[in-house]
């Protein structure tokens, strides 16, 4: 614990950062003299447009998104984009490349196929998705319209070290749970899409960076709401957007900038993650489930021998302060997600804990 508030492993909704938290609680009935909430204010106002174009400007400036990309803020999270993305990128008759490597990879590639011919690239399946592909492992068709690939796996705690190289085919990747946890290239993508319940906003936001020359280009029976050229003209408004969530990306945002930007968040991402793999490379008890090259700096996931002293360990981790560790019903095990708001103190707590459950149990 600390204060009144638990650390909280949630693989999502995550927790988000303590100032960001009190700067919001503190503007809640009344934002910067407006005498509303965030929440009250029209979409359309010249209060709520400031509070929106500073979160662009934010997020353009943190990942240096090049002229040539738009940014997004839309609505129905990473699965709607499942949809999205072929709807617009596969046109009539195109082919995409899809990259296998956990649930929701899986299911992007799923969905895809409904609207057209989709290959995969690879798949990690066969190994209960503990590795990442390698480059010289992708089966790439050059004639795709795009290549689709998740870059962190929250349920299988694995993480793409390396961005694929696809020629001139467009990468397109869900950076959901790892986005501004380090610097990228925005360049080399086609489009990125993110839920915001990770590292980013609470949930009800996503973001979408693209390119914007792969617009404009959607099947004739693309829902309205689905067509990246409309959301592009209207602004990210052709319909109400999530002001609030845009809201908290915006003092998130400026979170990260004040500490330092991406790089600094990446430094500190690598010593917390550094921290629990360490000790789960020592310990007797418990043992990493991702292979050592293609470990996740957001989410690791870890288990004992015994399903019933992993169901133990997370009862008392929860009670000790410790919560949501209990990993995710497809795998089992335990899972501490550790994205960007949280603290090393909340790490350090649980190889604390970790370390006297092992005591105990050997």
């Amino acid at each position: 614990m600390f204060g009144e508030r638990i650390y909280n492993f949630s693989a999502g909704p995550s927790m988000l950062p303590l100032p960001v938290l009190e700067q919001a609680q503190e503007s809640l009935l009344n934002w910067n003299g407006s005498g509303m909430s965030v929440m009250e204010m029209s979409h359309r106002s010249s209060s709520f447009d400031s509070i929106f174009q500073d979160a662009q400007e934010k997020l353009r400036a943190l990942l240096r998104v090049p002229d040539t990309h738009e940014i997004l803020f839309l609505q129905g999270g990473a699965t709607t984009q499942f949809a999205m993305v072929p709807l617009n990128l596969m046109g009539e008759a195109g082919r995409a490349d899809y990259a296998l490597t956990g649930n929701f990879s899986t299911k992007a590639y799923e969905e895809a196929q409904k609207y057209g011919a989709c290959s995969v690239a690879a798949s990690s399946a066969g190994e209960n998705h503990t590795y990442i592909p390698a480059q010289e492992e992708l089966q790439l068709d050059g004639g795709a319209s795009y290549f689709h690939y998740c870059a962190n796996n929250t349920i299988y705690g694995t993480e793409w070290q390396y961005v694929p190289e696809t020629g001139a085919v467009p990468l397109v990747c869900d950076m959901s749970s790892n986005i501004l946890s380090r610097p990228i290239d925005v360049g080399r993508y086609g489009l990125i899409y993110a839920g915001a319940q990770k590292n980013m906003a609470p949930a009800g936001l996503t973001v979408v960076i693209l390119r914007r020359a792969l617009a404009g280009h959607a099947r004739k029976d693309t829902p309205v709401m689905l067509d990246y050229a409309v959301q592009i003209k209207g602004g990210s408004m052709y319909n109400t957007p999530p002001c609030w969530c845009i809201y908290i990306l915006g003092l998130v945002l400026q979170w990260l900038t004040d500490l330092g930007g991406l790089e600094e968040m990446e430094r500190r991402n690598g010593e917390k993650a550094a921290l629990l793999y360490d000790y789960l490379d020592e310990s007797r008890l418990f043992h990493g489930t991702a292979r050592p090259e293609a470990r996740s700096r957001m989410n690791v996931t870890f288990r004992t021998a015994d399903k019933d002293l992993d169901a133990q360990f997370a009862k008392e981790a929860a009670a000790a302060g410790l919560s949501n560790l209990k990993g995710h019903r497809l795998v089992g095990g335990m899972r501490a997600s550790i994205y960007n708001a949280m603290p090393m103190e909340g790490v350090l707590a649980l190889r604390d804990f970790m370390a006297r459950f092992e005591k105990e149990h050997i």
